[in-house]
C-alpha cells in the first residue's frame, strides 16, 4: 500500500486516500486551550488548595498532566497532585464489548474532601465520565467533582456537562475524533449519514 499524501487546504487536511481528515485544532490551539482551562480551574476554585487532577486513561492522562503543569506555573506555591484512572471495569457496556485492561489506575493520594477535576480528551456520550465518577469512590469521597475536556463533541446519552471545555466541536455520531498534543482531527465515517 502506498503512503497517504496530505495536502493542506486552509484549515482542512485533505487526504489523497478515500477518507478525509479535518484538522479542528492545531497544536498551537491545543496549547492555548490547555493554558486557558488551567486558568479557569484556578479561578473557579479560588486557588488550588484541596484540588486534585485525575486524567482518564488513555486520552485524558497526558491532558491531565499538561493542565496540572500549567496550574503549577500559575500557583507555584502549592503543587497539584495528578493521578490516572482506568474506568474499564466500571463501564455500563461491559456486556456489549470485551474489557481490555490496557492501562492501570494510579492515584497515589486520598481523594476524601478534595475537589477532583476529571480530565478527558474527548467528551462524547458521557458514559466514560459516569464510569469515572463510580471509579473515583475507590480512592475516597471527594468534596466535589468537576470535568475538564479538550473537545466536547456532543451526542450525550447521559446528563453530563463539562465545567471546562477547550472547544465545542459539532460532529456526526459516526465521526472519529482524535485529540493529541499535535492537534484535534475529525475523520468522517462515510457509512454514517446522521
Amino acid at each position: 500500500m502506498s503512503p497517504v499524501r496530505l495536502e493542506r487546504i486552509g484549515n482542512m487536511s485533505k487526504s489523497a486516500s478515500s477518507s478525509t481528515s479535518r484538522e479542528a485544532m492545531t497544536a498551537a490551539d491545543v496549547r492555548r486551550a490547555i493554558v486557558r482551562i488551567a486558568h479557569e480551574i484556578v479561578e473557579r476554585n479560588h486557588g488550588v488548595v484541596g484540588l486534585a487532577i485525575v486524567g482518564l486513561q488513555r486520552g485524558g492522562t497526558w491532558l491531565g498532566e499538561e493542565i496540572a503543569a500549567q496550574i503549577n506555573k500559575i500557583e507555584s506555591e502549592v503543587s497539584v497532585p495528578v493521578g490516572a484512572l482506568d474506568v474499564s471495569l466500571h463501564r455500563d457496556d461491559i456486556s456489549l464489548r470485551p474489557v481490555s485492561l490496557g492501562a492501570i489506575s494510579n492515584i497515589p493520594f486520598d481523594l476524601s474532601g478534595a475537589t477532583v477535576v476529571l480530565v478527558d480528551d474527548v467528551l462524547y456520550t458521557g458514559r466514560t465520565v459516569r464510569a469515572a465518577m463510580e471509579g473515583l469512590n475507590n480512592y475516597g469521597r471527594p468534596r466535589a467533582v468537576q470535568l475538564a475536556v479538550l473537545v466536547d463533541r456532543g451526542h450525550r446519552e447521559l446528563p453530563i456537562r463539562p465545567d471546562f471545555v477547550g472547544k465545542n466541536l459539532p460532529t456526526h455520531r459516526g465521526d472519529d475524533v482524535s485529540a493529541t498534543r499535535d492537534g484535534v482531527f475529525v475523520t468522517p465515517n462515510s457509512e454514517d449519514k446522521s
